[in-house]
């Protein structure tokens, strides 16, 4: 039986660690290496790392956090953020990082997905979307969630795991931040678009909603969050504990 993931995920913003709510009104939480020193320490499974303004301010990933990240933990990491080219690859993997997740860069390329799985292995490239709805449609955002592209969500996301990305982070602008519980709705639809595993992200505000999440939607391979981590409303290792007794493998 396949364990489930627990990832916290660091926005980095100005080489610091930022929260907001619907990926607006960000506020300063913690240094990048401290809090992903204390993650590895206790009991994350993988860390997500966003340079989450690089692609709006049209630049590459500040790679010197980067590298003190990558070489204070011992768990896999998954480096995002102004990823444009495979060259842009290139620089985060020899800076550390396991897997490279793209959102922007493939809009603007679609291409890339391909062209870096062939490189460098599906299990290498994440496609990273950030949804909303729009009208009732799920829509792919680019640029931090500040551009709506107009492209339908789920065919967008299918396209890119048919090009080779090997793994979905599916981040619900609507419930980002908001703390009521994953978008189970718009989860549910992508899980049933593609085989490969999928990571829910965005509207966790209590350890229930993690049993919530993998009990509804057993399909979803690993929950990703920021505030509830960053701000000890909820621990990993009684999350993990409290998913065991719900009958939920995880790594304790």
């Amino acid at each position: 039986m396949i364990t489930k993931r627990i990832i916290p995920c660091l926005d980095v913003r100005n080489g610091r660690v930022v929260k907001g709510v619907n990926f607006e009104g960000l506020s300063d939480v913690n240094s990048p290496v401290e809090l992903a020193r204390y993650y590895s320490d206790n009991g994350a499974d993988e860390l997500v790392f966003y340079d989450i303004t690089a692609s709006a301010e049209g630049r590459a990933l500040f790679t010197d956090i980067l590298k003190a990240v990558a070489s204070t933990i011992f768990i896999p990491l998954t480096v995002g953020g102004g990823i444009n080219t495979l060259e842009d690859f290139d620089r985060v993997l020899k800076c550390g990082a396991d897997k490279v997740s793209v959102n922007s860069g493939a809009i603007r390329n679609p291409a890339l997905i391909g062209e870096a799985a062939k490189r460098y292995g599906d299990q290498c490239v994440v496609i990273s979307a950030d949804v909303k709805r729009v009208d009732g449609v799920f829509t792919i955002y680019a640029k931090g969630g500040r551009e709506n592209t107009g492209m339908e969500a789920i065919e967008w996301i299918r396209r890119c795991v048919g090009d080779g990305a090997g793994e979905v982070v599916l981040n619900s602008i609507d419930t980002d931040g908001v703390k009521g519980g994953f978008d189970l709705e718009m989860l549910q639809a992508v899980c049933d678009a593609v085989s490969v595993p999928v990571i829910a992200s965005g509207g966790a505000g209590c350890a229930e909603d993690f049993v919530t999440l993998f009990k509804t939607l057993p399909k979803v391979d690993a929950g990703l969050a920021a505030s509830i981590f960053h701000f000890g409303e909820v621990r990993i290792d009684e999350l993990k504990r409290l998913l065991r007794i719900n009958g939920i493998n995880v790594r304790l």
